[in-house]
């Protein structure tokens, strides 16, 4: 990893990591869930998460644009360790997407992947873009993905947690209770 990354433009740059991700979590999302899409219901944030959500956006639409500029060196080993987490990352958004829309609109998600994760697509991303930052051996874009996580964490899954809570009632909270945030994470307690 350099200090000071390359800047060019062209076929061979980390956008192709991008192309692949925006199709599966936008279009065969939008594509399998549309009928969904009508009812999705924004959580209500308060004010300081409202500016975290602003953060949260920055660092993680900010890589998007900053990796039609950033080259891939395929003769990096960084290059292939990065590839396997994307490809991690890009299978729990597949799964995820495919559990969300086999479950009806009464119901919160709780099976397929959401079984031992409550929030697989968070995770899934936050793969996706320390699996780019490897594979291009970027500090910006490993610090982005830092913060992303961190962020993602504390604000965005706090209140959309908060309002399955409201709109799902004791369903979702005995869902809380025996699943884990995060794959890989201990079993609630100290998780909610």
């Amino acid at each position: 990893m350099s200090l000071i990354p390359a800047f060019e433009i062209g076929l061979r740059n980390a956008w192709i990591f991008i192309i692949p991700y925006l199709y599966v979590s936008y279009g065969l999302g939008r594509l399998i869930v549309d009928k969904k899409a009508t009812l999705f219901i924004w959580p209500s944030y308060t004010k300081s998460e409202k500016i975290s959500l602003g953060i949260l956006t920055v660092t993680f639409f900010g890589p998007w644009i900053y990796s039609i500029f950033l080259p891939l060196k395929l003769d990096m080993a960084w290059f292939y360790a990065g590839l396997f987490i994307y490809l991690l990352g890009m299978i729990l958004i597949t799964m995820a997407t495919l559990s969300f829309s086999n479950t009806p609109l009464d119901k919160p998600v709780t099976k397929g992947i959401y079984r031992i994760s409550r929030h697989p697509m968070n995770f899934g991303s936050f793969l996706v873009l320390i699996g780019i930052g490897i594979a291009t051996a970027s500090w910006i874009l490993l610090l982005c993905a830092i913060i992303f996580i961190i962020l993602q964490g504390k604000i965005l899954e706090k209140s959309e947690e908060r309002m399955c809570l409201e709109r799902y009632g004791d369903a979702y909270q005995e869902y809380m209770n025996r699943t884990p945030r995060w794959i890989g994470t201990p079993k609630p307690g100290g998780n909610k």
